[in-house]
């Protein structure tokens, strides 16, 4: 049976600090690891992670560690909040000042996102193709090698066997391009708006370099023959141009105007006595 704590009038009693919770953190991440990399990492992440555990709970059972904490004397604390009978401007959006909360005022409808993503899709596609014929000579290679990515028999297959059709691959890298370039065309629909300038820049060159080269670091880990088949300028290169034509593509569409933009009374469905702006605007 826990006692209470003793009343310490120049002091507090707090929490003491511990390191297990971080420590039992990097016991779980260990063991996520270790399934992409090799069961060492997986073992001594679960050894840590129960260690961890144990520490953890004899810190606050039967009793909690506890610490004291001098306070400041009282000359140095700050003195007690008092109340105001002042009222306060309160922030409208979509008033004079055009104040904006949390979403942005105009958004991109979805369908400029599944056409950036189309026409994105088809120019990184072209690209691919003609790496595949500039370097190997067949557009299927690059087919294939996407295809690599769901097909472990791709993967460890010999170039001159990515060179020829595969009915299959050629059908699951449509599937997996496809499914990606509508995917990210629709991330980028819902992220431009919320870029404060050069949306085109920002979405069509910073953030493909950053997925490249997030690809870039795990993919030797993930899948190591097929880091070693891929052309990496060229594979920048196709993600650029999608990136580009994909931003342009939604930047260029028409723009939705959010709830936020409109009248208070709008928005709450209340019609009547609206002016004749507000009408218009609802």
């Amino acid at each position: 049976m826990s006692t209470p704590h003793r009343e310490y009038p120049d002091a507090v009693v707090a929490p003491a600090p511990t390191m297990w919770p971080m420590l039992a953190a990097l016991g779980v991440t260990l063991v996520f690891a270790g399934l992409v990399t090799h069961v060492v990492a997986t073992v001594v992440g679960a050894v840590l992670f129960v260690t961890s555990a144990v520490g953890w709970f004899r810190s606050v059972l039967p009793e909690e560690a506890t610490e004291i904490v001098a306070l400041r004397p009282a000359a140095e604390r700050a003195r007690p909040a008092s109340g105001s009978t002042r009222t306060v401007e309160h922030l409208e959006p979509g008033g004079p000042q055009s104040h904006r909360m949390r979403l942005p005022v105009e958004i991109h409808p979805y369908a400029a996102g599944l056409r950036g993503g189309i026409v994105g899709g088809a120019v990184m596609a072209l690209l691919a193709c003609l790496f595949g014929l500039l370097d190997q000579r067949s557009i299927w290679y690059p087919i294939n090698l996407l295809a690599a990515s769901a097909m472990p028999s791709l993967a460890e297959a010999p170039v001159s066997r990515l060179m020829q059709f595969d009915a299959t691959g050629f059908v699951v890298a449509s599937i997996v391009h496809g499914l990606m370039s509508l995917m990210v065309g629709m991330l980028y629909a819902m992220i431009l708006p919320m870029l404060p300038r050069q949306p085109i820049l920002l979405g069509g060159i910073v953030a493909p370099l950053l997925w490249s080269a997030i690809i870039w670091a795990s993919l030797g880990i993930v899948n190591p023959a097929l880091n070693d088949r891929i052309h990496w300028g060229w594979f920048v290169a196709s993600q650029v141009g999608f990136g580009l034509i994909a931003g342009i593509v939604i930047a260029r569409s028409e723009r939705i105007r959010t709830l936020q933009a409109l009248p208070i009374a709008v928005r709450a469905g209340i019609e009547a006595g609206l002016r004749e702006d507000e009408r218009a605007d609802a």
